[in-house]
Parts: structure tokens; sequence; C-alpha cells
């Protein structure tokens, strides 16, 4: 049994494994979307969602701590300038894995890794829904009124003409010969 075991060993080294799990961090910042094996982006999760909420404090010992698990500069800004403050008004839970298949040349389950997009305000984003909801069926029904009326009455649909059934042929079934033998 594996009781109390944090974390999957991937198959490396703990300094090989710490050096993958940094180069997707940094990936994952760079690009915001990464694909990866299914246990890899497990394992990442836990640390890209911690990276945001030390990018949501702000405060220079939280930019010293995500400097230290990134070690590079550029993903250490665009984490303070543009992901932390996206989930400002969120309590966790930064990011999505959406599994895409098996990979090809070993059969490893792949998925997706991302951050979530910017989302819009809650009370604005339903309004805004509940009328979009409304303008199409309005414009779908004037569609379907403006088909039928642009239609000429005269053409209509030529029904096709029943066809002559054929008698039935005795396939399948056998014929006794007057000697005895079936056919």
């Amino acid at each position: 049994m594996r009781h109390g075991v944090d974390h999957r060993k991937l198959g490396r080294k703990p300094a090989h494994r710490k050096a993958l799990l940094k180069n997707l961090m940094n990936a994952l910042v760079h690009a915001e979307r990464i694909e990866t094996t299914v246990s890899k982006a497990k394992e990442l999760r836990p640390l890209a969602d911690r990276l945001i909420t030390l990018g949501k404090a702000g405060t220079l010992h939280s930019r010293r701590r995500v400097f230290s698990l990134l070690t590079d500069k550029e993903a250490t800004d665009k984490l303070f300038g543009t992901l932390a403050g996206r989930f400002v008004g969120r309590q966790g839970g930064y990011t999505r894995i959406v599994r895409t298949g098996f990979r090809v040349g070993d059969g490893a389950e792949m998925a997706i890794i991302e951050y979530l997009p910017v989302e819009e305000k809650k009370a604005g984003g339903k309004k805004k829904k509940a009328a979009a909801k409304k303008a199409p069926a309005k414009t779908a029904g004037k569609k379907k009124e403006e088909k039928e009326t642009s239609r000429p009455a005269a053409r209509k649909v030529k029904q096709a003409a029943p066809k002559p059934t054929k008698p039935r042929s005795s396939r399948g079934q056998t014929q006794k010969t007057p000697e005895g033998g079936g056919g």
C-alpha cells in the first residue's frame, strides 16, 4: 500500500525529476499551455498553482521564491505582470488538465495542462448570455419565415412513382426432383 507517499517518481532520479519539473513550469508560464503525459501534468499542477499564489502575493519575498523555482527572469516577470493579475478574484484551481489521447510511439496517455483563461464578470456574464440566447432564437424564426416566403408556390417536389414489384424468386429454397435428390 502507498500510504503517505507524496509524489510520483516519474522514472527518474531526484535531481533529474526536479530539473524536469522546473523546465515544465517554465514552459507552462511562457506558453500558458503545454502538452505532456498525464502523470507529469498531475505532478506539475500543484507547482503551477503555487506559482500563481506566490505571484498574487506580489511581495519581494514571493518574487525571490518564484525566481528560485523557475530560474528564468522573463518567466518570473510574466508571472507577476500578467498571469497573477488574471486570477485576483479566484481562490485556487488556476490550471486545467485535458486528456488528449495516447502517444503514437509508446502509447503513453497524453494531456494538455493550461492556465485558465480570463473570466468575465459573473453578473454581467449572465445578462450577456441570457440576451445572447434570446437574440438567435428571434433571428432563427425570421430566417425560417424568409425561407418559406421566398420559395415559389408553383414549384412542388415530384413524388417518385411506385416501382413495379417482381415476383419473389425461390432462391435459397430447395426443390425436390423426381429422382429424390435435393437440388
